[in-house]
């Protein structure tokens, strides 16, 4: 299996999973914090927090943030290459900085 298809595939499986995690108020996770860390950590349970009816956070194991974290870089990365291929002038980076005040 490639790995744009295991990566397709482990998307695929956590967008569908948001359906099935917990979905709290903002005041319930709070008072259950310690024990939606704990059921994170050990149960890799994920648990949406809602603000009026709007979610608005998550409480995920770790192993999910550093995929996410590794998906994002290998988009970027992607892009990067991409961008790198294209013709065309280059911008000096002393220009970038002047146009963006920096």
């Amino acid at each position: 299996m490639g790995a744009g298809i295991a990566f397709e595939s482990k998307l695929y499986k956590m967008y569908n999973s948001y359906d099935m995690s917990i979905k709290l108020t903002s005041s319930a996770a709070r008072a259950q914090f310690a024990d939606l860390v704990n059921r994170a950590q050990y149960a890799g349970e994920r648990t949406i927090v809602h603000r009026r009816k709007k979610p608005v956070a998550a409480v995920v194991p770790i192993e999910d943030l550093k995929w996410l974290e590794r998906l994002e870089d290998e988009i970027d990365l992607a892009e990067a290459r991409k961008a790198m291929k294209e013709k065309g002038k280059s911008i000096p980076w002393s220009q970038v900085k002047k146009e963006l005040n920096l």
